[in-house]
């Protein structure tokens, strides 16, 4: 784990610690979390805080082929028990990921400094969301990521009604399956490994990232 200095490009992610650490920053710009995601390497730190930069060997991905749906999830996406959109209301998306409890959590890394970063991104087109609304028109669930050619690396999910999130995040995979390589979830959880997601090398993961150019 090294501290960069500003223009500095990250090492080889072999370089990483065993909990995934690459290298710690004293801040954010576009160009480096442009770098980063392009390199296989997120930011996920407290605010206030150093920028922590991380790339978790091995890496939880899903690939849109081993998607699983339950019995259940395919009866709520027959019945149309919420509407999907696509890149509609971002901001919303973003500020309830920040702002929705979660267990065993206190607090959320989603800080002012990280909004702001990625509405830029997104403004730039390379993030993406995902909206979900119920039938009285709320938005219930969603989730981002950022788009790197083919590969969708996804950041935060929200749900505020039972299953919304899983919605968004499988009717999602189908929209856009044929676009996508893989869906990179990061690190391992239940949730995501019960939609079919599962553990590869990080080495095989950075197969599948383009080169970055500036």
């Amino acid at each position: 784990m090294i501290f960069l200095q500003d223009h500095q490009a990250f090492p080889p992610a072999d370089q990483a610690n065993k909990e995934g650490i690459l290298a710690v920053s004293m801040n954010l710009s576009i160009v480096r979390l442009l770098e980063a995601y392009h390199k296989g390497i997120f930011p996920w730190y407290n605010a206030d805080e150093p920028v922590l930069w991380w790339t978790p060997d091995p890496r939880m991905v899903l690939f849109p082929e081993e998607l699983k749906i339950s019995k259940s999830m395919r009866k709520v996406l027959r019945d149309e028990i919420f509407k999907v959109t696509y890149n509609q209301d971002f901001k919303a998306v973003i500020e309830s990921c920040r702002d929705i409890p979660r267990a065993g959590q206190d607090g959320t890394w989603i800080s002012d400094e990280i909004i702001a970063y990625y509405t830029h991104l997104f403004n730039l087109g390379w993030v993406q969301s995902v909206e979900v609304w119920n039938q009285e028109g709320d938005l219930v669930g969603g989730l981002y990521g950022v788009l790197v050619d083919r590969v969708f690396c996804g950041e935060s999910m929200f749900a505020k009604e039972s299953n919304a999130s899983k919605a968004g995040f499988i009717s999602f995979i189908q929209e856009f399956k044929n676009e996508l390589d893989l869906i990179d979830c990061q690190i391992y959880t239940k949730h995501l490994a019960s939609l079919g997601a599962r553990l590869i090398p990080r080495k095989e993961y950075l197969k599948y990232l383009p080169k970055f150019e500036i």
